[in-house]
């Protein structure tokens, strides 16, 4: 299919795209009734190679919320990649039986491998600490609702449109990798970075909370020193904004306290139910379906 769109990389969207996807879903959840057959005879293979929870049912509940069916498997020991299949084998089979494919894999690249040889579109949903496009676009549609913007505003750890100012907390260890940085100067974004999370807070519209990954660190005494370093308490969001909004792109593992979850801040349960909706605006898109 020559003009098959896929979603590898959050770049592959211009951000006018990204704003239609953005009103696309804003009206599925004005006008629900309008989209519950739109899919109808569409299929949907939901690939994960790895295990997810939130993702893959969120792919699956958009499809289904569409009209659409959903077929596919949620690991690798359930697939013939177990058997030795490749990648490449596996796109080109399941690509007779459905009309778009949804993909995780841990190896980084290996949707790029996909979209090569897929004849329907391909959705990267994670491939390795590559990209993970749909979680941006996710990210983007709950800050859009929070915020009612998505521009001239402070975020720990998000962001792409203008007047935005970064702020990266981290203790050394898990400092943003140099090439990001560059990135960041060459695209003229503000940022600074700094161990503090209490003295970043009060300048913060969005805080990004993320676990820290022990799969990250070179030794685990390292791990076990710092794995409690950055726990967000009610204590810590005491000279916070009074409209912050407090994210995570779940699972968490103690970084926020379960005292935060009935702060009004607290959005990450509402970010998985946007993450439902943009995946069903993504879905219309590159199947070229309109209301």
């Amino acid at each position: 299919m020559a003009n098959t769109r896929n979603l590898i990389n959050i770049t592959d969207l211009t951000v006018e795209e990204i704003d239609k996807l953005i009103a696309t879903a804003d009206d599925i959840v004005a006008n629900h009734a309008d989209y519950e057959d739109i899919c109808r005879h569409k299929k949907l293979a939901t690939l994960f190679f790895e295990p997810s929870t939130r993702t893959r049912l969120s792919f699956e509940a958009a499809m289904l919320e569409l009209g659409g069916s959903v077929l596919g498997f949620s690991s690798a020991n359930s697939s013939s990649a177990a058997k030795g299949e490749s990648v490449s084998d596996t796109i080109m089979t399941v690509g007779n039986y459905v009309d778009i494919i949804a993909m995780r894999h841990p190896k980084e690249g290996a949707p790029i491998v996909a979209a090569k040889r897929a004849e329907v579109p391909i959705i990267n949903a994670g491939d390795g600490g590559h990209f993970h496009p749909t979680q941006t676009l996710t990210d983007l549609l709950t800050i859009k609702r929070k915020k009612g913007r998505l521009n001239n505003m402070t975020i720990g750890l998000c962001g792409d449109y203008e007047g935005i100012k970064f702020v990266l907390i981290s203790p050394d260890e898990l400092k943003v990798p140099e090439y990001v940085i560059e990135n960041m100067k060459k695209a003229g974004a503000e940022f600074y970075e700094t161990e503090s999370l209490e003295d970043a807070m009060p300048e913060l519209d969005i805080l990004y909370m993320t676990r820290i990954q022990k799969e990250r660190f070179f030794n685990e005494e390292d791990y076990v020193r710092l794995k409690d370093s950055y726990i967000l308490n009610l204590e810590k969001l005491e000279n916070a904004k009074e409209d912050l909004t407090i994210m995570h792109p779940l699972p968490r593992v103690n970084e926020i306290s379960v005292e935060v979850d009935d702060d009004p801040r607290a959005c990450y349960f509402f970010q998985a139910l946007c993450g439902k909706h943009i995946r069903m605006a993504l879905i219309l898109f590159l199947l070229g379906i309109e209301k």
